[in-house]
């Protein structure tokens, strides 16, 4: 048996770790084992080409290792049903992502839509150079063996988390990030170990330090153990009862199945194939690795009946750091760092043919690949040189230096010459602070926000944006027309006479004159649709509306399509047609389990607008009638009185007769609306508003519900059952009574009087005032007369009760009635007078409407008496009293003597116990005894 070529290093670290430790154990066989990782990988027939995402160190490579070996084929760790998408990738511009989306769920639970999966490709990767390579080189076939986007879902435990993604990430929304090559390690303590000793902030900057730069210029072999032994390191440490890895062994198992099953259908030779895989997968343990192995096939689940769907959707270097935790910039300074290389010359990437005007590089051609040489041992090297310094990072930074100062400038900060020389300085400082060979993008970053951001700049981007948009910005890429689904296609060609190029990330200001133009009318149709399906900002109406009723002339519009790509591209996963995708949603939206009658009436509002189907717009309309009929509660009662008032004034004007489900919902809702109308008048759960939506629904309804059919002494039976105990609805149910002719105004004014001139009342007032605000919906007769109560109010109430009652007035009106306080200033307008010379004079019409006030009836004369005697004695101060309280008329003349007790005495005579209680209390406290007799 052969010796491995890394025993001496075995041995090594064996020494090491007992010296460490003191004794050998633990440590010394996680060092032994990550050996016998690299080891094992190494030594695979099939070629493992271990890679990090997103990482420059591993596409440079790659576009090396393919050159060198030219395989025929290669196995991507991607999921294998996005491969059908990966030819569409010559249309787009970088980065974009590749997307499974599944709407329909059959196999998940109903909470979990909609699924969707995304796969970021940048051009600074490992993947792209893969595909590339394979896609434009004849010969070569590219096959993606990792697990589907059923089985992600599959695979996942039942409660999924419910975090949404942050603004910044809306390009991926809510989609689950798979990503070629996690390499990070899977527990805190161990991470939080790194940085700290790397003198680092984030794992992004431990990572560029200790791995993408020592291996930049190393050969395939050094970056090939270095991987697998980073791999080895993070998986050795890793929990071992945690999900997450069980569910990475079995990707590791399927993985393998595949290529197995893949070598035996097509009989290609091992020796000429490439296996591409995280770093992390790379030293994987299971039973299925290596070609070699003897044991059972790994039993693939079944994908459910779910239906999905296949894509392309934008992406942005943002969105990828926010998907996958990366820091901010990481990606930006990795596609830099990748060009640089580039740029220095050394390996020549690989670009999909046609793909943003550039003209790929072609592989040689040669007889026979490279021969693969015995596996040497190259981590002993690596890891006991040290990093050699980049004589060309200087000038680098004088470079970076020289723009962040300059770009500071054009963002409104006070920057010279003296920072950026301080920004040089302070660079390398930090680097030297930092154990750093040279200065990288950190440290600049760094060094810029020290000596330019002394002070925040209100509006402008600050030095840490400044410094990513020197060092890429956060690129957003864009998929073509040919790669878009048909109705985003669809889209762009109906509004081509904009004569925008709509693909732009920009804002177009599109102005729409039908008069002079009136071939604009069908884009303006479209745009009002995709307001209504696509996301806030990305059409915006500045002129110009869309109601019943209405037709605007002209339209002005702010266009961002360009800025939506991603949700335009899945409604094309709904349908063909944006009236398609709307039809569905409208149709969705009203078989709902939670649907409510609103819900269905606006439906069939833009069902009207922008369809025009008569046919789908009374299936709307008779599931509205449905839905009212099933309801218990008047939530929605103001919306629909609302909704449906709009609708019969639109058929009225435009139909010869009303649709059958317009009349059935009238006659629907006038017996629904009856039967619960008691109910709702005492329930403390139902508001003010809702009873007064009701009755406004009865009300302004019954005309044509008579006329239907119905009969109104429902409504009369319903106000008569209704005993309200809350001021606003007992105010709700007089104006009921008015209104239906069963209290007269009247009786009305003397009822508000007395809730005026009892002060337990006065306080709860203004919910009077504000259920008779509010009934002016159903009762708009009563407007003078909400009018009159509340001068009557203003004119009665003293200061000290008027000054704390007016705030919940106030509030009262502008929380339940704000609509409707109009009407009451239009009324309040033509009551009183317009200018102050004529108020002095001004009379109230209701106070000269009511009849002159009689002189009191003269009563029978007083019966004689001690009181009546002194009174009528000394009748100064009754005089003075009767004058200060306006009372008129004379003094009454006294009975004559003998003429009988009277009223009283006779009252006296009929009820004695209380006389006699009150003399027996009389007696025992002047402590004699008096006979009980009455007088």
């Amino acid at each position: 048996m052969t010796q491995s070529p890394f025993a001496a290093l075995r041995e090594q670290l064996h020494v090491a770790a007992a010296a460490f430790a003191g004794a050998p154990g633990a440590l010394s066989g996680i060092l032994s084992g990550m050996v016998d990782d690299v080891d094992r990988a190494l030594g695979e027939q099939l070629e493992i080409f271990p890679v990090c995402h997103h990482s420059p160190g591993s596409a440079l490579a790659m576009a090396r290792r393919l050159r060198d070996k030219r395989p025929e084929v290669i196995y991507l760790e991607l999921c294998e049903d996005l491969q059908p998408l990966l030819d569409e990738l010559r249309n787009c511009r970088l980065p974009v992502a590749l997307q499974a989306y599944a709407n329909d769920l059959d196999g998940f639970p109903p909470g979990w839509g909609p699924l969707s999966v995304v796969a970021p490709i940048t051009e600074a990767s490992a993947e792209y150079q893969a595909i590339a390579y394979a896609l434009d080189t004849p010969g070569v076939e590219l096959v993606l063996v990792d697990r589907s986007a059923d089985h992600v879902f599959q695979w996942l435990p039942q409660e999924r988390p419910d975090d949404k993604p942050a603004q910044d990430a809306a390009l991926h929304g809510d989609s689950v990030g798979v990503e070629i090559g996690d390499l990070r390690p899977r527990f805190a303590e161990l991470e939080e170990h790194l940085l700290h000793h790397g003198k680092v902030r984030h794992w992004s900057e431990w990572w560029d330090q200790y791995v993408e730069q020592p291996l930049a210029g190393a050969d395939y072999d050094t970056y090939r153990q270095v991987m697998v032994l980073i791999g080895s390191l993070f998986r050795r440490l890793s929990p071992d009862d945690t999900a997450r890895l069980a569910r990475d062994e079995d990707r590791e198992r399927y993985m393998w199945t595949r290529m197995r099953e893949h070598l035996a259908a097509s009989g290609a030779d091992p020796e000429r194939c490439l296996y591409v895989c995280g770093a992390f997968h790379a030293a994987s343990r299971v039973e299925q690795f290596g070609l070699a192995a003897e044991v059972k096939e790994f039993d693939v689940t079944p994908r459910t009946a779910t239906k999905w769907l296949y894509g392309l959707i934008p992406s942005s270097h943002s969105a990828i750091e926010d998907q996958f935790g990366l820091a901010s910039g990481s990606v930006s300074i990795a596609a830099a760092t990748f060009a640089k290389a580039v740029t220095r010359g050394g390996v020549t990437p690989f670009t999909l043919k046609g793909q943003n005007g550039k003209r790929p590089a072609r592989a040689r051609k040669a007889a026979a690949p490279a021969p693969q040489g015995p596996v040497a041992d190259r981590l002993t090297g690596f890891l006991s040189r040290p990093p050699v310094l980049d004589e060309l990072d200087e000038a680098e930074l004088l470079g970076w230096c020289v723009d962040i100062v300059r770009l500071a400038r054009r963002n409104g900060y006070l920057a010279s010459t003296a920072d950026a020389i301080a920004v040089f300085e302070t660079s390398i400082l930090l680097a030297g602070m930092r154990n750093r060979a040279r200065p990288t993008p950190y440290d600049f970053q760094d060094a810029a926000v020290t000596c330019i951001e002394k002070d925040v700049v209100p509006g402008r981007r600050d030095v840490r944006r400044l410094c990513e948009i020197l060092l890429g910005g956060d690129r957003i890429g864009e998929v073509g027309y040919q790669a878009m689904p048909p109705l985003a296609q669809d889209v762009y060609d109906r509004l081509a006479p904009l004569g925008f190029d709509l693909k732009k990330r920009a804002v177009h200001r599109a102005l729409l004159d039908f008069g002079a133009d009136p071939a604009l009318a069908p884009c303006s149709h479209l745009l009002w649709i995709l307001r209504h399906l696509l996301p806030d900002g990305a059409v915006r109406p500045i002129m110009g509306a869309r109601r019943l009723g209405e037709r605007s002339i002209q339209e002005s519009w702010d266009v961002a399509i360009g800025h939506h790509q991603r949700a335009l591209i899945e409604l094309g996963y709904e349908g063909v047609t944006v009236e398609q995708v709307l039809e569905q949603r409208l149709r969705r939206s009203v078989w709902d389990p939670k649907a409510t009658a609103a819900v269905a009436l606006e439906a069939v509002e833009d069902s009207i607008l922008f369809l025009g189907s008569r046919r789908f717009t009374e299936e709307l309309g008779a599931r509205a009638v449905e839905l009212l009929a099933a309801e218990r509660t008047v939530d929605d009662a103001p919306e629909v009185l609302r909704r449906i008032r709009r609708l019969l004034a639109h058929y009225r004007a435009t139909e010869p007769a009303l649709p059958a489900w317009c009349e059935a919902f009238v006659t629907t809702g006038y017996a629904h609306y009856c039967t619960l109308l008691p109910t709702a008048f005492v329930a403390e759960e139902t508001g003010v508003r809702q009873v007064a939506a009701m009755l406004g629904f009865l009300s302004s309804m019954e005309s044509l519900a008579l006329s239907l059919g119905c009969d109104r002494a429902q409504l009369e039976l319903a106000v008569r059952q209704s005993h309200p105990e809350t001021p606003g609805k007992v105010a709700l149910l007089w104006a009921a009574q008015f209104q239906l002719g069963m209290l007269p105004l009247a009786e009305l004014r003397t009822r508000c009087d007395e809730l005026l001139a009892n002060p337990l009342v006065v306080p709860s007032f203004p919910q009077y005032i504000s259920g008779f605000v509010q009934a002016l919906e159903p009762a708009p007769a009563l407007t003078p007369f909400v009018v009159e109560v509340i001068s009557n109010a203003f004119a009665r109430l003293p200061d000290n009760v008027l000054l704390p009652w007016l705030p919940l007035l106030i509030t009262t009106l502008r929380d339940e009635a704000p609509e409707l306080v109009p009407v009451l200033v239009r009324e309040a307008g033509r009551t009183f007078p317009a200018t102050l010379a004529a108020v002095d004079a001004w009379v109230p019409p209701w106070a000269a409407a009511q009849p002159a006030r009689l002189a009191p009836p003269v009563s029978a004369p007083v019966p004689d008496g001690p009181v009546a005697g002194l009174l009528a004695a000394h009748p100064a101060a009754c005089d003075a009293v009767a004058r200060l309280l306006g009372c008129e008329g004379g003094w009454q003349p006294l009975a004559p003597a003998g003429a009988g007790p009277g009223e009283a005495g006779a009252l006296l005579a009929r009820h004695p116990d209380t006389a006699h209680a009150v003399a027996g209390l009389l007696c025992e406290t002047v402590g004699g005894a008096a006979p009980h007799q009455t007088s």
